[in-house]
């Protein structure tokens, strides 16, 4: 379970940019396909076990990957299609992802970050 503000944004920016490329390109409806919900749910649990939490900066600039190769391509891709689209729909949400993003890069081990 993701605790902090800043983890539980990061995580329904997540779930909306999934469920944006899942209704435009596979299920029209509003429940995901399989891999759509695969991919949310690696995506949770690799949140929640984020060790920088608070700290973190977007994932795709931290210096662990901790995404298997195939969901990495596969949440790349869905960034991709959804950011932009984000812009317009959720503009105010997509400034603060992209904010929150620019955060300096955590350094040393995991919970600590720099300063």
């Amino acid at each position: 379970m993701l605790t902090g503000k800043r983890m539980q944004r990061e995580a329904t920016v997540v779930e909306m940019m999934i469920r944006k490329y899942c209704r435009a390109l596979h299920h029209p409806e509003d429940k995901l396909c399989p891999e759509c919900e695969e991919l949310l749910v690696y995506a949770q649990k690799r949140l929640a076990r984020c060790p920088w939490q608070e700290n973190k900066t977007a994932c795709g600039q931290c210096h662990v990957h901790c995404y298997k190769p195939e969901m990495r391509r596969r949440i790349r891709e869905v960034m991709r299609y959804a950011g932009p689209r984000m812009l317009l729909t959720n503009p105010i949400i997509s400034v603060r992802h992209f904010l929150d993003g620019r955060r300096k890069k955590p350094l040393g081990r995991a919970g600590q970050s720099r300063t």
